[in-house]
């Protein structure tokens, strides 16, 4: 059963987002989504790269020019 997880990283700077999604995804099972909102314009290129690296699926990223918002499904 996939569950989904949701994060609130507006305030904060890079890297912060990028370390709160790893953890984050550390503690989840194969399958489950999170959800993230962050405020930080750097994260919109910093999670493409780092879905890349790690083999995570992004399956949402849009950015409402205030916040991005993205969806990460765990590999």
């Amino acid at each position: 059963m996939m569950a989904e997880f949701n994060i609130d990283c507006k305030g904060m700077q890079c890297p912060g987002p990028i370390v709160e999604v790893f953890k984050k995804i550390n503690s989840m099972e194969s399958g489950d989504v999170l959800h993230i909102e962050v405020s930080d314009h750097g994260f919109h290129s910093d999670i493409q790269a780092w879905c890349g690296k790690t083999g995570n699926e992004l399956v949402k990223l849009e950015d409402n020019g205030d916040m991005i918002a993205a969806s990460i499904r765990k590999a």
